[in-house]
């Protein structure tokens, strides 16, 4: 039996254990829980211009500043919790993205009243389907991430250029990215 150090994983990955876990658990999993989906996308908007491993290590506090990113709630805030959120050292301190992640909150529930799942929204650019990368080269955008960043955008979405946009659809598995030799890159189908 192997340990989860003698296993191949992406090189992104790296030596840290908690990339390491969000490889092994979750990066790349067929991800189709609505809720999910958009807080992926808020927490991917939150990165930019920064490390996924400082969104991870603090995705907890992410999780508490924000209701555990139920849509309703997020929705909800104003600007005295925006300015408490600006305060919260536990969370990326930056004003327009937590503008942003506020705005999403707010078109997620406004598709969810006109009777449109978040869900069947991101699926469909791809009719349901996982995308197969090749396995060796990754690109930072394609095509399709950008068509999907005019679409969110379009939508009101903030922080959803297409570099972004393909992270997030390669961490919710939408397209399966792992690298030929990881010991992941078979085992997420939708």
């Amino acid at each position: 039996m192997h340990t989860s150090d003698s296993l191949h994983r992406c090189a992104w990955a790296g030596s840290n254990a908690l990339m390491r876990h969000y490889h092994d658990t979750e990066w790349g999993v067929p991800q189709h829980d609505s809720r999910m989906l958009w807080e992926m996308l808020m927490l991917e908007g939150f990165q930019a211009g920064l490390s996924w491993l400082t969104v991870l290590r603090k995705r907890e506090a992410f999780r508490l500043a924000f209701a555990n990113f139920e849509p309703a709630l997020v929705a909800a805030l104003g600007e005295a919790d925006v300015l408490r959120l600006m305060a919260d050292p536990g969370i990326i301190r930056a004003r327009a993205k937590i503008e942003a992640t506020i705005r999403g909150a707010q078109i997620y529930c406004q598709m969810a009243e006109r009777g449109e799942a978040f869900n069947d929204f991101c699926w469909a650019f791809t009719e349901g389907q996982v995308l197969p990368g090749d396995g060796q080269s990754v690109p930072v955008q394609t095509p399709l991430s950008e068509h999907i960043s005019k679409q969110l955008k379009k939508r009101g979405f903030k922080f959803v250029g297409p570099t972004i946009v393909y992270a997030w659809m390669q961490a919710i598995g939408m397209v399966n990215d792992h690298s030929a030799a990881c010991f992941r890159r078979d085992t997420h189908r939708v």
